[in-house]
């Protein structure tokens, strides 16, 4: 066997890095049987670097592009065009020469061929690289074939082919380029195939574009094409395109642009009997190779020919399960503020800690509530618990129920889980809700939960190897059973000032015609940790401000050891104390801070020097305290206006003594809500400061080669590298690769067993034409500038801004002191960022779809965080 040159059959499964994604995948097209695939070679990547490995001149400017950045459009552009001329320059080597004239001469050197590039990081999995480099139809002749294999290598460096690697982190000189010879088929009709609906991502639904001529028109958008949907051998539905031109083959090689027969335009372009045909011949496909397909197919003589197959990227995977009954998903991302990936420990850690029927898929969590869908019961309490939260996941359920036969109903005397009550965790099923407000019940609870943390930071000390893993899983298993993830106290205050709020919301919109009335009510309520978080940096702020040395130094800082050199400035000690004091309560959040495996503020202090230095500049000294008080005034004042008002009414008295009572429990005992999680957060952080000291072991042993490495382990995996203290390092490179794909794709709120997306929609009438639509979770109207922060640590926001991003968590509380509203595109009433923004008075609008990429940073907007839209202006 040659390796420069490889015919089809002979191409192996292993050889991705001969032969490239697309040449892989026509090796294994030509194996299944009855798939029809013209025949053809690879020029292999062994031809390329030989062809250039000798020339300086291309090692030169190949070393200047490697410095570059995306942005670099000039110099890349000026680089890349000398790449591309040396290569089109050099002498093909002369066994590559006489390869693929042996090649050709079997299969006829008179016959038109397509010679097309194939990369080897294209077609994959996690990039697809569609389009990055070049193909050629209709070439006919040797020596036209040969200079069209060198405009192949050539097209490596195209501008945007070395912008994509740029932007998706490939190294320029680690991606080499086979060339795809392959007999040209000359169709009456071609185009695509999809196993999987790109839209709805439904793996049941398939879907088929096709036009007349060669597949070129469609792929390039020259033409639009005929739309089929075929379901379960059944076309279910039907959009004939209006198919002006079409591409064909000339006689003497190259390609033309007709115009199609005016009487042929509107024609459908493939029979049902085809469309049927080829959705078989896709099913097949995607069968063989194990995923979701995307085909390029065409049409000659009554035979379909397949010229490519690539795994679809964008599809979202379906959480894993192991029977054949349909299943309904639903995004614990989306209730819990954090729709990143999570690394394999931290998926773990959260599995441990819930005993909802949870389910992976692309690096996030699903809960199974097909049992719950299936009970009419538990059906409407699941849809009302998370209707209040996230109205677009309600609508989605709902969407669901209404099909009839996806999720058969069982008789309701089944008894259905209790899980979903909550995104604390499972409902406990002893929870008594609170009739009046017992002044220690919260600093009880806080009490129990701070000597909680000491006992495991005393005890954690004296533990390791495997006696380490043990603890924690009877700890988490406790704090499971006991603590306060489902502790009844704990849920009965957070569900007591939940019910009030909503009590008030729908009262005094009865008898007042006043809507969210809650809502400033709630402002400046005592004992939330999160948002006095963002308070005590402002104090923080305070004591640095006296200090213009330690305020240059801080604005110059580049890494996490700044606070060692802090004692040298004037003011430098004090600024240390404030602080490490400030991490002693609040280092162990973070963005995205449910996953264990995320850095912490107290392992990355640098994270906190904006926050710090954007409040010494927009704010004046003592702004905390006083903000705080506002915001106690206002809620005061509030509530004195809303009870004068219920007494005018007939039974005022009555009323304004039932409104008076649910006040005191919202205000005495929403600002707990936060505390559970900050509880299980700290404990988090107390597992992995101990689990980390295990990784330094195994790094010294050569287990691992650097500590964080066991963050792409589970549990049970660290457990059993720590035991036997071997690990087979592959799985660490695979599971990061997955991570890099994972990040690529944007979770839905529910998937269904097909793989189908669920989209809700907010059902809403007299808004504005062009308003952007979301969930009203903090009453109010603002305008300001839009500042689009996708990074916290990117945050550059002055005093009035409006900050609009993908999600909030805890974490970015110290954000909020200098914001004056809130758009964005997860969250519910009752997560995080909308408690904060009611406490703090911003007026919030959450769950957004598309919120980032409809509104531009720059931009001014008009928030109304009591309707829940928002306008550009």
């Amino acid at each position: 066997m040659n390796s420069l040159v490889l015919g089809f059959q002979e191409i192996e499964k292993t050889q991705l890095m001969l032969v490239g994604g697309k040449g892989l995948n026509l090796g294994e097209l030509s194996k299944i049987e009855g798939i029809q695939v013209p025949e053809g070679f690879c020029v292999t990547t062994r031809g390329y670097p030989k062809a250039i490995e000798q020339n300086e001149t291309y090692q030169d400017l190949l070393d200047r592009l490697t410095v570059l950045k995306a942005e670099d459009r000039n110099q890349i552009g000026e680089i890349s065009r000398k790449i591309r001329e040396i290569i089109m320059e050099v002498e093909i080597p002369s066994d590559v020469v006489k390869a693929v004239t042996h090649y050709l001469s079997q299969l006829g050197d008179q016959q038109p061929y397509a010679v097309r590039s194939s990369a080897t990081a294209e077609d994959l999995p996690h990039a697809s690289f569609a389009g990055q480099q070049d193909s050629y139809l209709n070439i006919i002749g040797i020596e036209a074939i040969l200079q069209h294999i060198s405009q192949c290598w050539a097209s490596l460096f195209t501008d945007r082919a070395v912008i994509y690697r740029m932007q998706n982190g490939f190294d320029h000189s680690q991606v080499y380029l086979s060339v795809i010879v392959q007999r040209m088929v000359f169709p009456e009709a071609s185009g695509i195939l999809f196993t999987a609906d790109p839209i709805t991502c439904n793996r049941k639904s398939l879907s088929i574009d096709a036009s007349f001529g060669l597949g070129e028109a469609l792929v390039s958008g020259l033409v639009s094409a005929d739309s089929y949907q075929v379901q379960e051998g059944e076309i279910v539905n039907k959009r004939i395109a209006t198919k002006k031109l079409a591409i064909y083959g000339r006689q003497e090689g190259g390609t033309e642009t007709k115009q199609v027969e005016l009487d042929q335009q509107k024609t459908q372009t493939l029979t049902e009997q085809q469309i049927l045909e080829l959705a078989g011949i896709g099913r097949q496909i995607e069968a063989y190779f194990g995923c979701p397909q995307d085909i390029e197919w065409c049409l000659f003589d009554d035979t379909f020919y397949i010229v490519q197959s690539r795994p679809i990227t964008t599809v979202y995977p379906i959480p894993e399960v192991n029977d054949q009954e349909n299943h309904v998903y639903v995004s614990v991302g989306h209730q819990q503020m954090m729709t990143d990936p999570i690394k394999p420990l931290g998926l773990s850690f959260y599995l441990l800690l819930t005993p909802a029927p949870m389910r992976k898929a692309g690096g996030r969590l699903f809960v199974d509530v097909s049992l719950m869908l299936a009970s009419p019961s538990g059906r409407e309490t699941l849809i009302n618990v998370l209707g209040k939260n996230d109205p677009l996941i309600k609508d989605a359920l709902t969407t669901v129920i209404e099909r009839g036969n996806f999720i058969k109903s069982l008789p309701d005397d089944k008894k259905e889980p209790s899980y979903g009550k909550s995104n604390q965790g499972p409902a406990p099923a002893n929870y008594q809700t609170l009739n009046d407000y017992d002044p220690t019940v919260v600093s009880d609870l806080i009490k129990r939960s701070e000597s909680s943390i000491e006992e495991l930071k005393h005890k954690i000390q004296t533990k390791s190897g495997t006696d380490l893993f043990d603890f924690i899983l009877e700890d988490i298993k406790e704090l499971r059973e006991r603590k306060n993830i489902s502790d009844p106290q704990s849920f009965g205050v957070i569900m007591t000032a939940m019910n009030a709020s909503s009590w008030i919301n729908e009262k005094m919109m009865e008898w007042l015609g006043e809507k969210n009335a809650a809502d400033k009510l709630s402002q400046s309520v005592p004992n939330n940790i999160t948002s006095e978080m963002g308070l005590v940096l402002m104090d923080v702020a305070d004591v640095i401000r006296p200090y213009p040395e330690v305020i240059n130094y801080l604005q110059h800082v580049k890494d996490d050891h700044f606070l060692d050199e802090l004692v040298k400035l004037d003011g430098g000690q004090e600024t240390q104390d404030a602080i490490c004091a400030y991490l002693n309560k609040y280092g162990m959040r973070c963005a995205g801070e449910i996953d264990i495996t995320r850095t912490r503020w107290s392992e990355k202090p640098i994270t906190l020097v904006p926050m710090i230095l954007g409040n010494i500049k927009n704010f004046e000294p003592n702004a905390g305290k006083r903000k705080f008080e506002q915001g106690r005034q206002e809620a005061l004042k509030k509530e004195q206006e809303l009870l004068d008002r219920l007494k005018q009414l007939p039974n005022g008295e009555q009323k304004a003594k039932e409104t008076k009572r649910m006040i005191d429990l919202v205000r005495n005992l929403i600002g707990y809500r936060e505390y559970p999680k900050y509880g299980y957060i700290n404990r988090f952080f107390v597992y992995k400061k101990a689990l980390l000291k295990e990784a330094e072991q195994l790094v010294q042993a050569g287990v691992v080669r650097e500590k964080e490495d066991i963050y792409y382990l589970t549990f049970e995996e660290l457990h059993e590298a720590v035991r036997t203290n071997k690990l087979d390092y592959k799985i660490i490179g695979k599971r990061k690769d997955e991570y890099k794909l994972y990040e690529k794709l944007t979770p839905p709120r529910v998937i269904t067993s097909d793989g189908e997306i669920i989209a809700g929609k907010y059902k809403r009438e007299n808004l504005p034409a062009e308003a952007i639509v979301g969930l009203p979770v903090s009453s109010g109207v603002i305008e300001g500038r839009a500042r689009v922060i996708l990074n916290m640590e990117d945050a550059d926001l002055e005093d009035g801004d409006i900050l609009v991003t993908s999600f909030t968590d805890p974490s970015w509380t110290p954000l909020f002191v200098s914001i004056k509203g809130l758009v964005t595109e997860v969250g519910g009433l009752m997560t995080h960022g909308a408690v904060i923004a009611r406490e703090y008075g911003l007026p919030a609008v959450v769950g957004v779809e598309n919120a980032t990429k409809l509104i531009k940073d720059g931009q001014r907007i008009r928030v109304h965080g009591t309707e829940g839209y928002i306008e550009i202006l």
